[in-house]
């Protein structure tokens, strides 16, 4: 577990490692950068989970269980929000359902943290806890990433999920993702990518997501424009900012009154 400086959260923590690119948001993925260098660190959970694809570097499809870090929340006093599997997706077939349980058990041994639980893959999420005779936590939110029309069936797949929080993750916004039921939605990050190889976002993209999280009573949160900003113009992400319509947008969920 670290601290990090993504928004939205206050700590990651990786009890797995590794992943496969299965849409068009995993092209310029950070974790796969960022598993490269704890690669060439030497660091032993992270050696050989990539490859070079010309000038890219992409996953090779390992999944690591390390159930040595499954204690690390046990160890952390102050309450905190814990995105989980930063460099990873809990729900990826590569990971076995028994450790899935186990990080559970510790989520559940541990309430006073909230845990943010991200995945491309809410098929298998919802499978598994519809499947299982598992405790539904209140300190633990269940989302789905969202770039594009293209994949945004995940949101129904999210929503038959029983879960205290669910939440879209509409990062890097790629693409405009039409029209989409929020309903039993609890929040929605959304904000541009970023870095030499970012793709544009478009400020019409963020408003009818705005628009339908104001219609359905869904938690706004503007994590960044990213490389590009506001006027399509290519700058640093910390130049481009957070500001949309005049303001920044922080909202968070609050537990529903009914799951």
């Amino acid at each position: 577990m670290a601290e990090t400086q993504i928004e939205w959260t206050d700590a990651t923590w990786n009890p797995v490692a590794g992943c496969t690119i299965v849409s068009a948001g995993c092209t310029n993925c950070y974790a796969m950068e960022m598993a490269r260098r704890l690669d060439a660190m030497k660091i032993e959970k992270y050696v050989g989970l990539t490859r070079r694809s010309g000038k890219r570097v992409v996953w090779r499809g390992i999944v690591r269980e390390d159930r040595e870090a499954l204690q690390i929340p046990l160890k952390w006093k102050k309450p905190r929000k814990i995105f989980v599997n930063s460099m990873s997706d809990l729900f990826h077939e590569g990971v076995s359902d028994d450790f899935i349980s186990e990080v559970w058990e510790i989520m559940k041994q541990t309430p006073h943290h909230h845990y943010q639980i991200l995945t491309k893959r809410p098929e298998r999420m919802a499978d598994f806890l519809n499947g299982r005779d598992l405790e539904i936590l209140p300190n633990v939110w269940l989302g789905t990433s969202v770039e594009n029309a293209e994949v945004a069936g995940r949101i129904n797949a999210l929503r038959s999920v029983p879960a205290a929080i669910r939440f879209i993750s509409f990062e890097p916004l790629i693409g405009s993702v039409g029209n989409v039921d929020l309903s039993g939605i609890h929040w929605a990050i959304v904000g541009g990518e970023s870095g030499h190889a970012a793709r544009p976002i478009r400020e019409n993209w963020i408003d009818e997501i705005y628009e339908q999280c104001q219609a359905a009573d869904t938690a706004f949160f503007f994590k960044q424009w990213g490389t590009w900003g506001k006027d399509n113009k290519r700058r640093s992400k910390k130049a481009n900012g957070r500001i949309y319509r005049d303001r920044v947008w922080d909202e968070m969920p609050s537990a529903p009154n009914s799951i």
